[in-house]
């Protein structure tokens, strides 16, 4: 069996450290929100992206909501914010939450926002653009930054699966403030849910702490309308352990990428993600197109049959979930992003793949395709 993840192989690396680092927040502090673990974190991942400050909250979602509140985007009865199509269901959840609404955008053949369309979409009602750095690769910021400026727009760059992921060797975020998630599967993931906000901005940076913790300058005085969104103790001692080793883990799914490359560079009927070195492969994702008799399902079925674990990132795209059905989007409204997620397929990636099982992957890969 080769699971799509193994988190069980990560966590026994760090078993006697996290256990400490455990007993400690639980039997020494007693201090389980907003205490001295956060406050390392927090000063020690912004660090790790090149920011000034960084603020812990409890989820990725929360994140993106609070780093739009902070810029007052959502005030405005008709203010949008532009999103690719080809992303999970939490990002137009998030803007929604802030009060603004989703401005759809396809995507290129990187399954990223598509800069050359995003123009198109502005319009007195626009507030932001919010890039998402998809599958552990960097949207094209120096292009998207250009275009924010042209506009007085702001970037809030979703990073939920880019956690060391560069562009032109700057770690994201690029702009002015970046959106992380530590859902367990991330590169950098937790014990539970957890998330982050980086930013150079000290008002945005006190603002988020304030909204984050009900409003709260002090206990029990609000000054604001706030939320509760905290990342507590635990969660940040246990991602103190993790961060430590993100780089090398980071370069083991790069190597990982490039055997999977080696693998499948002669498997005609799929498209291999190109190698970067500066893409963090938070996912390894193929693209299967459904012609002479094979397919993507079928492919999936297939692996699932020799028990190796896939997935689908996306099978929907948001236009088209019902949730948001109210937007009267239809099927061809977003053509790359509908065509991508009849054919993409993840296959198995994270650091403690072994050679043996990419190759085992590979192999049945082959065997579906026939070929010797």
């Amino acid at each position: 069996m080769i699971p799509f993840l193994d988190l069980k192989k990560q966590h026994e690396l760090f078993r006697e450290e996290i256990y400490s680092k455990l007993e400690r927040v639980i039997y020494e502090s007693s201090n389980f929100i907003l205490g001295e673990e956060v406050d390392k974190f927090e000063k020690e991942f912004a660090d790790y992206c090149g920011y000034r400050y960084g603020i812990g909250v409890n989820s990725g979602t929360d994140a993106l909501k609070l780093a739009l509140k902070a810029y007052d985007i959502g005030k405005g009865i008709n203010d949008e914010v532009i999103l690719p199509v080809n992303t999970a269901i939490p990002c137009a959840m998030a803007i929604k939450d802030a009060g603004a609404e989703v401005c759809f955008v396809d995507v290129n053949d990187n399954y990223l926002i598509d800069v050359n369309k995003i123009e198109e979409k502005i319009n007195e009602k626009t507030k932001a653009i919010m890039p998402i750095h998809l599958y552990g690769r960097a949207c094209e910021m120096d292009k998207i930054l250009k275009i924010a400026s042209k506009y007085n727009l702001r970037v809030i760059e979703d990073c939920c699966q880019a956690h060391g992921t560069r562009y032109s060797g700057q770690k994201v975020p690029i702009g002015d403030i970046g959106c992380f998630s530590f859902y367990p599967s991330k590169n950098l993931g937790v014990l539970g849910d957890g998330g982050m906000v980086v930013t150079d901005e000290e008002e945005v940076n006190n603002k988020i702490r304030l909204l984050r913790n009900y409003g709260q300058s002090t206990k029990y005085y609000a000054d604001i309308l706030g939320i509760n969104s905290r990342l507590d103790e635990i969660q940040a001692s246990v991602l103190r352990v993790k961060l430590k080793h993100l780089d090398e883990f980071n370069n083991k799914r790069r190597e990982n990428a490039k055997m999977y490359n080696h693998f499948l560079q002669d498997v005609k009927k799929i498209k291999i993600p190109d190698y970067n070195p500066e893409n963090i492969y938070h996912l390894y994702v193929i693209r299967v197109e459904d012609k002479d008799g094979k397919s993507r399902d079928g492919l999936m079925n297939c692996l699932k049959s020799k028990e190796i674990g896939t997935r689908i990132h996306y099978p929907i795209p948001l236009h088209l979930q019902k949730a948001l059905s109210y937007l009267n989007h239809k099927e061809g409204d977003f053509p790359n992003a509908e065509k991508f997620a009849k054919e993409i397929l993840s296959l198995p990636m994270y650091p403690e793949l072994t050679k043996k099982e990419i190759y085992e992957v590979c192999k049945n890969v082959y065997d579906y395709f026939d070929y010797d």
